[in-house]
């Protein structure tokens, strides 16, 4: 898993004001959760652009004075009409606790079903994955190689090499249907036998 570098700086005050002032010179409020205690900080809004607007799982690497704690996000709110970042939420790492995060599914392999004319249809683009820090994928790979048309995969279908993970198993993650192009051809290939 790929980890980000951030620094952040202690805040004092906590509250609307104080957070608005943040933004206006181009911070956001944040707290990282998890340890011992909660730690109110600020944090750079570009140092943030690498771990939010990134299809990517990352870690993150806090330096708050010169003390580095490893995270994940755990929560993001952004303005409704405006989408700026308001506050981001961090949790602690532990090498011993479990955590769970959305790890991207990457499709490997190519579809029988697809070379035939049918159409790929993704409906998981994210999974839940369960594990020790030190366990957690980067992504989750699904294998194509032998959907056929009217193929799927589930969330059952996949085993996690030290992680687990949490969706529903009976989710699709991908299926191959059929196109229209194919029903066509097939609806003609039939009549042609009659």
């Amino acid at each position: 898993m790929k980890t980000i570098a951030i620094s952040g700086s202690p805040r004092e005050n906590v509250g609307k004001r104080d957070a608005k002032e943040l933004r206006y010179e181009g911070k956001v409020p944040a707290v990282l959760y998890g340890g011992t205690s909660q730690q109110h900080l600020a944090v750079v809004i570009a140092d943030l652009r690498d771990v939010i607007y990134t299809p990517e799982a990352n870690f993150v690497e806090i330096e708050v004075n010169g003390a580095k704690t490893k995270a994940i996000v755990k929560d993001t709110q952004f303005h409704p009409l405006t989408d700026i970042l308001m506050h981001i939420d961090f949790l602690q790492l532990f090498d011993d606790k479990e955590i769970v995060m959305e790890i991207p599914v990457k499709l490997t392999g190519t579809s029988p079903g697809v070379k035939m004319g049918g159409k790929m249809v993704q409906k998981l683009r994210k999974l839940r994955v369960k594990s020790l820090p030190a366990k957690m994928p980067q992504s989750v790979e699904v294998s194509i190689a032998k959907l056929e048309v009217g193929g799927l995969v589930r969330v059952r279908d996949i085993k996690g090499d030290g992680y687990a993970i949490t969706n529903t198993p009976e989710d699709t993650i991908v299926s191959v249907t059929m196109s229209r192009a194919l029903k066509q051809a097939e609806t003609e290939a039939a009549k042609g036998k009659k």
